[in-house]
């Protein structure tokens, strides 16, 4: 693990260097979103992230699914910052365009229950492995 590199962060508990992929899809993958939609949508979680002391590090999407790398703290259960993430975006975008309506009548959610999440960055899993196993266990 390299302390220099620019991606690593520190707090005054810990220093870490965690990112997570995360993939949205929406309810009954449903094509919802445009170009302005997308566009308010990374505003939106830019700022869901920040109160999480996390980073929205790119974003992207199609008509019916997003995808997110969020570079956060320890401190931040993934779990917890996707409900802040999916809500906080489906309320705000909800009052900014009512033409989204349609989509989430029934469900009264623009986004499935459902998501992914892996985590990204740092050594593959076979080099971590190798490094954790070559040191000496006392006697």
């Amino acid at each position: 693990m390299v302390y220099g590199d620019e991606n690593v962060r520190t707090r005054r508990d810990c220093v870490f260097h965690m990112h997570v992929h995360l993939v949205f899809v929406a309810k009954y993958r449903h094509s919802v979103s445009t170009g302005r939609h997308l566009t308010r949508c990374e505003e939106i979680r830019q700022t869901v992230c920040k109160d999480f002391e996390a980073e929205l590090v790119e974003f992207n999407g199609q008509a019916n699914h997003v995808h997110l790398l969020v570079n956060f703290p320890p401190k931040a259960a993934v779990s917890r910052l996707v409900n802040s993430l999916k809500g906080g975006s489906f309320r705000r975008l909800r009052q900014e365009f009512p033409d989204l309506v349609r989509h989430y009548w029934r469900a009264q959610r623009l986004w499935s229950g459902s998501y992914f999440a892996g985590s990204v960055g740092g050594a593959p899993l076979s080099i971590v492995k190798q490094y954790i196993e070559q040191w000496n266990r006392p006697l």
